[in-house]
């Protein structure tokens, strides 16, 4: 066990501690009686008090991983090494959801951060500046100190090497490495010196002043696996070899640059360092390198001669982000190599390293990690997983394998040292590049030391220690904090092989299974004590039961996952049945587990519980859920049929019976016995008895058919059995406790009763099952013969029913394997039966159960010619069609579906389908027409639409004898008028719809039928005679159609002269005494309005095109009629009628000063007696309505032409500035030869600039052709790269393109030589405006954010014309738009 393992180590290196070196004044240790296990520091909630112990390196050896932590993937728990996420809401998780539980111890080293702090304080030492660590921590000052603490287990000062003069003279330290057998010390210091101290006795060996270039600080030292062979790096950017000697005594390094500076700065230097497992791989021969410049990875070979392996550039990062190295030597496909991890901004790359058997290095990229943070550290933990911190000091656990972050922790109280001053080489000047001082700001690598599975992160007053948590530690973490659910799902991913980054689980599979599981063991029971120990003991009763609802399903579904079944029945059970809610809740709980089939046996007492407490409860139907899933023989048979008989719970009784005692008929019996009963005695059933019928009808259809009820099948050599049982048990004579008057066979005439044609289905349905079975066969037959003497002569069975019984037995014979008999002269008295023509009652039924007795044919044959008769007197045409159909008399169908009320509709669509399809003889369609001929009267009557489609697309030559035939007017003028009408299919429409004559003959009948929709006719239609169409309306009075056909002849004062008449009459009605308000004086006011309406539309439309007098003509007699009316009012309503006539003749006056001028109408207003006589003021309102009304309209006018000149100037202006506005091209080339226009002194090309800054030689553009107009003068140019995608030309002018090259103005440009100099100038010979100008107000407009002017000002117009000269504006003398000026836009 790796527990134990672990333990032993542990205690065996306390032994070996030298205790007295720990001052414990010094460390404030108290003193202990009993000094604390190993086990009880692991379980301390508080991390911070946990001593440092230092895992052994076999630890980490990846016999010990769990090989399969790396196959599923999962959700990471990123907060839960978070304290103030210790009190989040608990809630309910799937098994399968994984979480990772705190997977990072996190240990103070009190000791060293101790004593860094007093060394600061009591000799002067310094800030930490940089760690290392390998079987002891050295702890670099920035006063040039080193300080050595030996081992884990007591962090004691061992050695203070250097001193506050050497600090001095040789600055910070800036960089330590240890050798793999902790003997030797490197210490770089930021002005550039390198020495070497003996970790044995603290002795100075080397002072190396001149391994590099003086005035550079040193980033990095590090140990080769080679103790006399270092490597060092500069802040100049350069890397070194140094190669220790030792020779006579005299100890010396020599120096060998491995990499300058100048090309490229490196930054970070790693080399293979081979773990004490590996000592013997191929790979370390060659004494790897892996250094990061600023661009790129490189990996050289010290050994055996120096040599460059693998060059990698860097993605795009950013210029500040810091490269990052580390080595790891990992398990791939049973092969261990080492892996070079990477990275540079938020992207980490592997890089896996092996040797070749030809001896070369092989390097193959692996799957990278993307992240979403710049990270400034890179660490291995172990062979799967790695930790990374980012600029915001957050440190990430990352699961190689799955990619997975498993944790994250802030790192924000460590206050992490950076060596930031090292890199900008503020010792030696500060002579550094900008960028890899930038690189700097963020440098963190002396800070970060990892050794043998553990990370030391170096702060300024402390050193902190980062290691991975054993699982069962991992475990132990969330059960303190009370998280029993994530503890468990954490423990069932150790149990399952799906965890991430696990410590301490060894051994097999199996041995780890059961590891895991015994610890699951015991968190369920902790879960329980803890949910019973929480449990609310009063309040609602819901709180109570939400409480244990949220656990018993956790503890249900881990122990089934665990198969201890034993372990939820006994010790869990035994522990909740102490509280009655959580009792409950447990029973209630199984439901799911039971119905599901992941719980299939229950123990007795379980059981016992389980009845009483769902029927105390009432929960039945969930009781019989359960029985009928679980296990029979953990049923007490006795007790469980009794609660089901007496609660009604027949699926279970059923289910019991048949599994428990194979008893397959007394279920049957206990059944009938509650449905017979009301079936007997006639009474309708109850909802719960038709279902109980429904359950019967189901049983003996799966017992038939072998399958078990209500689920599964039944065993295999009861099948034969069970349905012989059945069977028996439904041709049996009576039942077991019959009485004298019960009928034979009671089982089948109560099926029967219940639902014929679904017993006579589960009947059909067995029957398809027998073949060869001679025993089956014998059933079936008998079992005929009892529904033949049962049903047939029988009063109590409906025809429906009957004809079911011999629908089901006709299909019966018609199958090709048919072995039943059955009497022939059974079918004749059914036939009899189902057309009597005495009982006249469910005669729908009869003729449809008889349809479907003939459609199923085969052996059923009747005589046609007889069943014809019957069928005839029964009236049951879709029998005589079916007949007719068979004997291809079409014609006959006809007469059925007449004769057939239900389906009179139909007959429209049987005829045009019909004629239509094809399949008919000719003798046979034309049958059917002259049949749908002769009734034409009736079809017309029935539907005149419908009637009118037939006759249109199929008798179109017969309209005349139709209509002749129809004699009566209405029905001509129905079918005319379908006709006629408008059709949504106008393409189909053939020569008779033009008939003028048939046109005049609907008219004539429109007037008599349907006078409201004449004038609509006459707008519609134009195949009518005008003279004939007058006389029409002038013969039924029809005024109003008379005056429009009189219009549309151009007799225009004909048309006013018959409706100035009917204006009148209705002028007579509306003066007559009335009373105010009165429907009747509201109809005549409405009337007269839209006569009044009317003549002023005929009056608009005909000014148009009459000379003034004629227009008098019109006008002035319809203003006579108006003003005289109002005369002639008399009544009690006389005033309300005078005011409405008065408002009516301003609506005259308002229409007619459009076409006749002011004056006429004034002096024809004076001269009525109405107006003429009296005071001013009768007609003060009209005057003064005139008056504002013209005010209004020249100032519109004023104002409208303003607006007008104003946008002229502005547009214009406007063009004018875009003409003369300078180009400036993009470039001094043609944009089609490409050819700088200045190529010669003397060149005078002709230049073309457009306004999207293209430019191009004349010549270019005629060779392509790039014209808008085709006279050589005038010819305007398009630019050929903006004008169209195709091959360059332009667009033709009937469609331009609004693109840019669309220019306002295009100026030609001719480069000539100046006399007075060699210089060549341009200046403007021609300035014309392109063919575009067109196009300009479009641009305009486009300025604008809303509608023109103009159309404002139009609406404004129209509008006037509407509400009319009188209208009530509130304008006067003084009155004045409020019009916004134009917008004004840049130039």
């Amino acid at each position: 066990m790796s527990e134990g393992a672990d333990s032993a180590l542990s205690v065996a290196q306390l032994k070996d501690m030298d205790v007295d070196a720990i001052d414990d004044k010094e460390f404030d240790i108290p003193q202990v009686d009993t000094p604390p296990t190993l086990e009880s520091i692991l379980n301390e909630l508080e991390e911070e008090d946990i001593p440092f112990v230092l895992e052994d390196t076999c630890l980490l050896n990846t016999d010990n991983m769990d090989a399969h932590s790396c196959d599923t993937s999962s959700l990471a728990s990123s907060d839960s090494g978070d304290p103030t996420n210790l009190k989040r809401k608990k809630k309910l998780l799937d098994v399968n959801t994984l979480v990772h539980g705190s997977v990072l111890r996190h240990s103070l080293l009190k000791g060293i951060s101790a004593q860094i702090v007093s060394a600061a304080d009591k000799v002067d030492a310094g800030l930490p500046t940089a760690i290392t660590v390998a079987g002891v921590i050295a702890v670099g000052t920035s006063h040039g100190l080193a300080l050595v603490f030996g081992e884990y287990s007591n962090q004691a000062l061992r050695l203070c090497l250097g001193s506050k003069s050497t600090g001095a003279e040789f600055g910070a330290v800036s960089a330590l490495s240890i050798n793999h057998d902790c003997t030797r010390l490197l210490c770089g210091f930021a002005k550039g010196q390198i020495t070497m101290w003996d970790l044995a006795n603290g002795k100075l060996l080397r002072t190396i002043t001149d391994a590099h270039p003086p005035g550079t600080a040193i980033l990095h030292v590090k140990f080769t696996d080679d103790p006399t062979l270092a490597v060092c790096n500069d802040s100049g950017g350069s890397v070194f070899e140094l190669a220790f000697r030792r020779v006579m005594g005299m100890r010396s390094c020599d120096s060998r640059c491995l990499f300058s500076g100048s090309k490229g700065e490196v930054c970070c230097i790693e080399p293979l360092r081979t773990p004490p497992d590996f000592r013997d791989h191929p790979i370390t021969q060659y004494s790897l390198l892996a250094m990061a410049s600023l661009t790129k990875i490189l990996v050289i070979g010290l050994k055996p001669t120096l040599k460059v392996w693998m060059t990698f550039p860097y993605n795009k990062s950013d210029p500040s982000s810091v490269p990052q190295l580390a080595w790891q030597f990992v398990p791939v496909q049973k092969i261990v190599n080492p892996i070079l991890a990477f990275c540079k901004g938020d992207t980490v790359h592997f890089l896996l390293v092996k040797k070749e058997e030809s001896g070369t290095i092989h390097v193959i990229k692996q799957k990278q990690l993307q992240l979403s943070c710049d990270l400034i550290s890179l660490s291995w933990i172990n062979s799967r997983t790695l930790a990374l911190v980012d600029s915001h000091e957050k440190l990430q656990v990352v699961d190689k394998p799955s990619q997975e972050v498993l944790e994250i922790m802030d790192l924000e109280q460590v206050q992490l040292v950076y060596n930031s001053r090292h890199f900008k080489s503020l010792a030696t000047g500060g002579n550094v590049s900008q960028a890899l001082a930038l690189v700097g700001e963020k440098a963190c690598y002396q800070s970060v030391s990892s050794y043998a599975g553990q990370i030391i992160y170096l702060g300024t007053k402390s050193a902190h220690m980062m290691s991975l948590r054993s699982w069962r530690e991992r475990i132990d973490c969330l059960l303190k904090q009370d998280i029993f659910v994530e503890a468990l799902s954490l423990a069932w991913s150790f149990h399952e092989g799906t965890a991430k980054a696990v410590v301490g689980l060894c051994g097999d599979q199996v041995k780890r299974k059961g590891v895991v599981a015994d610890k699951m063991v015991e968190i369920l029971f902790q879960f329980t004590d803890h949910v019973l120990k929480k449990s609310p003991e009063q309040g609602k009763i819901q709180v109570m039961e939400q409480h244990f609802h949220d656990v018993v399903p956790v503890l249900v579904d881990y122990c089934l996952l665990l198969q201890r079944l034993d372990l939820l029945f006994n010790q869990l059970y035994s522990r909740l049945q102490e509280n009655v809610v959580a009792k409950g809740v447990f029973l209630e709980v199984l439901e799911s587990y039971i119905v599901a089939d992941r719980l299939g046996h229950l123990t007795t007492p379980i059981m016992k519980d389980l009845l009483a407490h769902y029927h105390g409860s009432g929960m039945m139907d969930s009781l019989e859920r359960c029985i009928v899933h679980l296990d029979v023989t953990s049923l007490d048979i006795q007790q469980v049929v009794t609660v089901c008989w007496d609660n009604k719970l027949y699926d279970a009784m059923i289910y019991v019976f048949n599994s428990g005692m194979n008893d397959y008929i007394s279920p049957l019996e206990k059944l009938f016995s509650v449905i017979g009963g009301p079936l007997k005695e006639g009474r309708s059933l109850t909802d719960e008895e038709v279902i109980m019928g429904n359950k019967v009808l189901v049983y003996i259809s799966c017992c038939l058919a072998g399958r078990a009820y209500p689920l599964g099948d039944i065993p295999e050599d009861l099948v034969t059995q069970v349905k012989n049982q059945v069977f028996d048990f439904l041709i049996r004579l009576h039942s077991a406790d019959s009485i004298e008057e019960e009928a034979v066979f009671p089982f089948i005439r109560t099926l029967l009763h219940f639902d014929t044609r679904e017993f006579l289905n589960v009947l059909a349905m067995t029957f398809e099952d027998f073949k060869n079975d001679k025993q089956a066969l014998e059933y079936q037959q008998r079992i005929v013969d009892i529904l033949l003497q049962v049903m047939v002569d029988n009063p109590d069975f409906t025809p429906s029913q009957v004809g079911c019984l011999f629908t089901f037995l006709a299909r019966q014979l018609a199958k090709p394997d048919n072995t039943l008999f059955v009497n022939r002269k059974l079918f004749d008295q059914v036939l009899e039966f189902l057309c009597s023509p005495v009982d006249d009652s469910r005669h729908t039924e009869r003729q449809q159960v008889l349809l479907e007795l003939l459609q199923v044919g085969g052996v059923v044959q009747f005589d046609e010619e007889r069943l014809l008769t019957l069928a005839e007197t029964a009236k049951f045409f879709q029998i005589c069609e079916f007949l007719y159909e068979k004997k291809h008399l079409y014609d006959r169908i006809i007469d059925c579906y007449l004769n057939d009320p239900l389906r009179k509709e139909e007959i429209f669509s049987y005829v045009h389908n019909l004629l239509s399809m094809p399949g008919y003889s000719s003798e046979e369609k034309q049958a059917v027409s002259d049949k749908a001929l002769q009734h034409i009267k009736e079809l017309v009557s029935l539907d005149a639409q419908k009637s009118s489609d037939l006759v249109l697309f199929h008798f179109p030559e017969e309209v005349q004898s139709i209509l002749s035939e129809l004699q009566e007017d209405h029905l001509q003028f129905d079918l005319l008028s379908a006709l006629l009408g408008p059709r949504e299919v106008s393409g189909l429409a053939p020569g008779f719809t033009q008939d003028l004559a048939l046109h005049e003959l609907l008219l004539e009948l429109m007037c008599r039928f349907a006078p409201e929709k004449l004038l609509g006719f006459l707008q519609s239609c134009q195949h009518y005679r005008l003279e004939e169409a007058i006389q029409i309306t002038d013969k039924y009075h029809h005024s109003e159609a008379s005056a429009y056909l009189l219009e549309k002849k151009g007799d225009v004062h004909g048309a006013f002269n018959i409706l100035l008449e009917m204006l009148k009459e209705k002028l007579s009605v509306l003066t007559a005494e009335q009373n105010e308000g009165s429907p009747e004086e509201e109809f005549a006011r409405r009337d007269l309005e839209q006569a009044l309406n009317t003549v002023i539309d005929l009056c608009h439309r005909s000014s148009q095109g009459l000379n003034q007098q004629q227009t008098e003509g019109l006008w002035f007699p319809l203003l006579e009629a108006m003003m005289a009316s109002q005369k002639h009012v008399t009544g009690p309503s006389s005033k309300h009628t005078s005011d409405v006539l008065k408002e009516l003749t301003m609506n005259v006056l308002n229409s007619m000063s459009s076409f006749i001028s002011l004056p006429a109408i004034i002096q024809r207003i004076l001269q009525d007696p109405v107006y003429g006589k009296g005071k001013l003021a009768e007609i003060q309102g009209l005057i003064l309505g005139m008056l504002d009304t013209f005010n209004y309209e020249q100032t519109l006018l004023e104002t409208t032409t303003s607006l007008l000149n104003h946008d002229l100037h502005w547009s214009l202006a406007h063009l004018h500035s875009s003409v003369k506005r300078g180009l400036h091209p993009r470039q001094d080339c043609c944009n089609i030869c490409l050819q700088q226009y200045k190529r010669t002194q003397d060149s005078t090309d002709e230049i073309i600039v457009f306004s999207c800054g293209h430019l191009y030689h004349l010549q270019c553009l005629q060779q392509k052709d790039c014209g808008l107009e085709q006279l050589p003068r005038n010819r305007q140019w398009n630019c050929f790269k903006c004008s169209s995608n195709q091959g360059g030309r332009s667009a033709p002018p009937s469609q331009p393109k609004r693109c840019r090259s669309a220019s306002l103005a295009q100026t030609r440009v001719t480069s000539v030589q100046h006399e007075a100099d060699s210089e060549k100038k341009k200046f403007f010979v021609e300035a014309t405006l392109d063919h575009q100008q067109e196009q300009s107000w479009d641009q305009l407009r486009s300025l604008f954010r809303g509608p023109s002017r103009l159309s404002i000002l139009s609406e404004l117009s129209h509008g006037s014309e509407k509400s009319g000269l009188l209208m009530s504006a509130q304008t006067g003398p003084d009155f004045q738009l409020k019009l916004s000026p134009p917008p004004l836009v840049e130039e």
